[in-house]
């Protein structure tokens, strides 16, 4: 291992994939997903394709792949990026600019006499 950090993301393409293949309705999915054995209801289906899922089985996975002939790259797309090593206030480099500004400011505190 270098040490260094990532940062993984991820987008979720099913509406889009859905919209250049026709199919605008959610509801439209339903049935082509019970034709291959995934039996999801309605508000799932919706869920599946109006959000971004944090797991998916890969029997719907595969199920989608083959509903629209693509491979999983084109309904998942990946992204990573290297991610700058926090610093502790013990070194001697300066603060970014922006943080700075983030800083709260003293208090003045004045007499209303």
């Amino acid at each position: 291992m270098t040490g260094k950090k990532r940062s993984v993301s991820y987008s979720w393409r099913l509406r889009e994939i859905m919209a250049e293949n026709g199919m605008y309705q959610t509801t439209e999915l339903v049935e082509p997903l019970h034709e291959r054995g995934i039996y999801l209801s309605v508000s799932q289906v919706h869920r599946l394709v109006t959000g971004t899922p944090e797991r998916l089985s890969l029997q719907v996975l595969a199920a989608l792949c083959d509903i629209f002939a693509t491979a999983p790259s084109e309904l998942i797309v990946t992204g990573a990026e290297n991610v700058g090593i926090r610093k502790t206030g013990t070194t001697d480099h300066p603060a970014p600019a922006d943080v700075a500004e983030l800083r709260p400011r003293r208090a003045r505190i004045t007499s209303t006499e």
